[in-house]
């Protein structure tokens, strides 16, 4: 028995160390597998929460660039309708004025057209019928009877 007991402690010694320090290595190396994982999620989870945030925060930008444009886009088109209606006001108004000054020179014609017709008329009248003396006062009476308001054009 004492030679059992010698012979399974010698084994013991020589087999179940050997062992043991093995199944201690596997078991360090085990641990340290599970704690670098365990780091490793955690900084995943780290890089995630990162990720979500840069995505929110782009998503956030994004939203503020567009919107941006979009006011930039209404402020512009007001301001190109706004030239519009200016340019339209502006041609209006010289489209009047134009027409006013066509109507006046048409006026100016047509007086000088009436003009030249009733002197025309009074040479024939008065050469025909009439001295001097009464054509002094046909002259008069009709300078009198024109007015002021014929030779203003009004």
């Amino acid at each position: 028995m004492l030679a059992i007991f010698i012979l399974f402690l010698a084994a013991s010694y020589l087999l179940l160390d050997p062992v043991r320090k093995i199944l201690n290595d596997r078991k360090e190396r085990v641990m340290k597998e599970q704690k670098e994982a365990k780091e490793s999620r955690e900084q995943a989870i780290r890089f995630k929460d990162e990720y979500d945030t840069k995505l929110k925060r782009i998503d956030k930008e994004a939203e503020q660039i567009l919107s941006d444009a979009r006011k930039k886009a209404m402020q512009r088109e007001n301001e190109i309708i706004a030239d519009a209606r200016a340019e339209a006001a502006r041609i209006m108004e010289n489209a009047k004025r134009e027409a006013e000054l066509e109507k006046k020179r048409v006026k100016d014609e047509v007086k000088q057209e009436i003009i030249s017709v009733a002197a025309l008329m009074s040479e024939k009248i008065i050469a025909a019928s009439v001295d001097e003396q009464t054509q002094n006062a046909l002259f008069e009476q009709t300078l009198k009877e024109m007015g002021d308001k014929t030779w203003l054009n009004e």
